[in-house]
């Protein structure tokens, strides 16, 4: 029989927070296979569990050469626990490429639940929580930030972000530049920690409470476009209109009908200007 290939969510700031399974799987796994082994030694201390099992490190520099080492030990049978240094294991972290391997290879994969701060970050913003996607840490470099932010431009869903404390200025700026100065957002900073700190309001305001300097770990959520709101509704827009979604991919069919419902005007307008253009 093939091992089990446990994925376990460890606290984002205080340990009390840690769900109860983590110190028995901590206590009784074959391997433990943590980002950080210094970390590990600390949460183990501070929920007094006694790793019996090897301890290996698996971060983002050995995760390609790690990753055949611990398939092995599961096709062997043998129980590994994956942590990170805070959330759940492959969000934005460590583990896509383990995973991937144990299910490629029928091994069985199971999570043990617990803090995100995906998740927690947007419970508390404010902002609607109905539908979101997250795209964790947007890049470095300027044009390559500006890019993604512009093909973000126009999404609907709640985002959730992360990013550097020192870069968190200059993130919310490229924001309020592709997304609109008065689009709302949140900025959570140390959540669940003792100094943790949520700033509300649209991205201007937050570029001005940024440049202050910020610390901690940092998680942004901001909200969704207005369908229909970045259409502009005289001829000239429509016809623009139509013309980038159909350069996304759509038929022209399907990007008047779009444009048609956004905007709130009758379709056969639509029709009738990009067709008589």
């Amino acid at each position: 029989m093939t091992g089990v290939l446990v994925l376990a969510a460890t606290p984002i700031g205080r340990v009390a927070d840690a769900p109860p399974r983590l110190a028995e799987e901590l206590a009784t796994a074959d391997v433990v296979a943590a980002e950080d082994t210094r970390r590990l030694k600390r949460l183990t201390t501070d929920l007094g569990v006694t790793v019996s099992g090897r301890v290996v490190s698996y971060f983002e520099g050995n995760e390609s050469a790690r990753t055949p080492v611990l398939l092995e030990a599961l096709l062997a049978g043998e129980r590994v626990l994956l942590v990170t240094d805070a959330g759940m294991p492959s969000v934005s972290d460590p583990g896509y490429r383990l995973v991937a391997a144990a299910v490629e290879h029928d091994v069985l994969v199971t999570a043990v639940p617990g803090p995100s701060a995906v998740l927690t970050a947007l419970a508390v913003s404010g902002l609607p929580v109905d539908r979101f996607c997250f795209e964790g840490f947007l890049p470095r470099k300027a044009g390559e930030r500006s890019r993604r932010l512009q093909a973000l431009a126009r999404e609907e869903r709640t985002m959730v972000f992360f990013e550097a404390p020192h870069r968190t200025e200059t993130a919310l700026e490229a924001m309020a530049s592709a997304f609109g100065d008065d689009r709302p957002a949140a900025v959570c900073r140390e959540l669940t920690k003792t100094h943790e700190e949520v700033q509300r309001g649209p991205l201007a305001e937050l570029v001005s409470w940024a440049a202050e300097g910020v610390r901690g770990e940092v998680t942004i959520v901001v909200a969704g476009a207005v369908p229909g709101a970045d259409i502009a509704t005289d001829p000239d827009g429509l016809r623009s209109a139509v013309a980038e979604r159909e350069e996304d991919g759509m038929t022209r069919k399907e990007a008047i009908a779009e444009v048609a419902r956004l905007a709130g005007v009758p379709k056969r307008e639509v029709y009738d200007l990009v067709h008589k253009s």
